[in-house]
């Protein structure tokens, strides 16, 4: 391990930033040909071996996976660092991976794993039980979501690990995907060693972040690529420098930026960003604590002309707090739960006393100024919004003022952003919306809504659960407790012809073990 500098404070300001996929940034959507892998042909050779130089805008808050600071750029690349007891596939269903099997017992009560024999983390030093112990403890006691349920974990002096809970929890699995992380080391921010398919070899803060192949990896065969540098630039013009002028491999890049590269000299592969983009309305502020005056901004926004005049008509409105991409918890009947209706717009602004023409009710739209999709985003909305009688504006503020005064200080009317989910369970989405919960800066308060949620997290039959989180969605949705825009769909960018292998998840990670060179 070597040249670990530490985080800049600029980054470290993030630290609020858990719940939050920056939507610039995308990298998920089921796998296959239907997520955007590109397929090879018969006369294309997979390559093991070589270097990737990445491009993003933005860098990890942490190295540390146990870190309360970890954002969703820092998951999406500790992803490939550390490897947690399951891991989800391409099509959102967990996976063995530190732990070869496990059983659920004692009514759901207890998750028994049992790991992989002769495991070991990137310094070759074994990766045991009490590891994983020591991992889930930790993350416990930082407050991780679904670990405050656990009552005790255990290690049998083999390679068994049983993690017992205050109460059956059948949603649990996705919760321990967290990376396994040595019980011994003192300093993980400044020396992240884990057990997955690359190690870290080297971090410049604002500058680069390097990855090297894990040759003792589990999973024969994986990673294909020697090495992945991250390169960090400034913005996404930035990145159109890198791609055209060669200093980089691949990017992430938005669908303004796909339509400016070249077919013929480069791929471009499609993916959900595994995000729900939202006009969060602030439900305690006036006028937006009437309903009527939220559902009247729901019916005079049309998703379409968003989606084709922002997005290039890339995507597909999704209505619901929760991403179509958690298929079977997805309310499908939500898709358009309010039609652009101006008409019934200014008729439910008339009856909540707003009428008489434009500018007699006004909307603050606070955006972050670095996600150059939620501007362009606003923007169409403050047109749109004239047209029934409300003076919409824009205030764009920096990305640490933005957690601080909206996030943290909920002070604000309306703002754009993207929701996304540590891991693949439906309550990373809906936990939001909990009356007392702390990350429910939109001050969504329902006790139908608390009773339902909660419902759905005793209940431990698979059906009943499924329709509880279905009504759940359901009751956000008649509450108009923001505009719930898309999932967006965004892409990665290669050299035409050069590197393969990208698969998507319906969640926000970038899995560089499956990419992989042609020439």
């Amino acid at each position: 391990m070597k040249h670990i500098q530490p985080v800049s404070l600029f980054w470290r300001a993030l630290a609020l930033a858990v719940i939050f996929a920056a939507c610039s940034r995308n990298g998920g959507g089921g796998d296959g040909a239907a997520g955007g892998e590109i397929r090879i042909s018969a006369a294309e050779t997979p390559l093991e071996g070589g270097e990737l130089r990445f491009g993003l805008t933005t860098e990890p808050a942490t190295l540390d996976p146990l870190s309360p600071a970890n954002t969703a750029d820092g998951r999406s690349i500790l992803f490939n660092v550390f490897e947690g007891l399951v891991k989800p596939g391409g099509d959102g269903q967990l996976r063995p991976a530190a732990a070869e099997s496990w059983t659920v017992e004692d009514g759901g009560r207890a998750y028994v794993f049992t790991l992989r024999e002769g495991l070991t983390f990137h310094d070759g030093t074994p990766l045991t039980p009490e590891d994983a112990k020591f991992t889930l403890d930790t993350a416990a006691q930082a407050g991780f979501a679904g670990f405050t349920q656990i009552d005790r974990v255990e290690t049998d002096g083999s390679r068994g690990l049983r993690v017992t809970l205050r109460e059956p929890d059948p949603e649990f699995l996705p919760y321990i995907t967290v990376g396994i992380v040595q019980k011994d080391n003192p300093d993980r921010e400044k020396n992240p060693v884990g057990a997955g398919p690359f190690a870290v070899e080297s971090y410049r803060a604002q500058q680069s972040l390097t990855l090297v192949k894990n040759p003792a990896y589990w999973q024969e065969g994986l990673p294909h690529l020697d090495r992945v540098t991250f390169v960090f630039l400034a913005d996404s013009d930035a990145l159109l420098l890198g791609l055209r002028g060669g200093s980089i491999d691949g990017a992430s890049i938005t669908g303004s930026i796909a339509r400016q590269l070249d077919p013929a000299q480069f791929d471009t592969v499609p993916g959900l960003s595994a995000s729900v983009q939202l006009l969060a309305l602030n439900n305690a502020a006036a006028p937006f604590d009437d309903l009527r005056v939220r559902r009247a901004v729901n019916y005079g926004i049309d998703i379409r002309q968003i989606i084709d005049t922002a997005f290039y008509g890339e995507g597909e409105p999704s209505g619901s707090p929760l991403i179509p991409g958690l298929t079977q918890y997805y309310e499908h009947a939500l898709r358009d739960p309010y039609p652009f209706d101006p008409e019934r717009a200014r008729a439910l602004l008339a009856e909540a006393g707003y009428g008489g023409g434009a500018g007699k009710l006004s909307l603050e739209i606070t955006v972050p100024s670095n996600y150059t999709m939620h501007i362009d985003t606003a923007q169409v909305i403050v047109n749109q919004l004239a047209a029934i009688g409300i003076a919409a504006t824009i205030k764009l503020v920096d990305w640490a003022t933005w957690l601080s005064d909206v996030y943290q200080g909920r002070n604000y009317q309306g703002t754009i952003i993207s929701l996304d989910a540590a891991n693949v369970s439906p309550r990373s989405f809906l936990a939001r919306y909990v009356s007392s919960g702390g990350s429910n800066f939109v001050n969504f308060k329902n006790v139908d809504y608390d009773r339902v949620y909660n419902a759905a997290l005793a209940e431990t039959g698979e059906a009943e659960r499924i329709g509880l989180y279905k009504e759940a969605q359901r009751i956000i949705s008649d509450n108009a407790a923001g505009v719930y825009i898309q999932d967006i769909v965004g892409f990665k960018a290669f050299p035409r012809g050069r590197f393969r292998g990208v698969v998507n998840y319906p969640l926000y990670v970038i899995d560089l073990a499956s990419i992989y060179r042609i020439r």
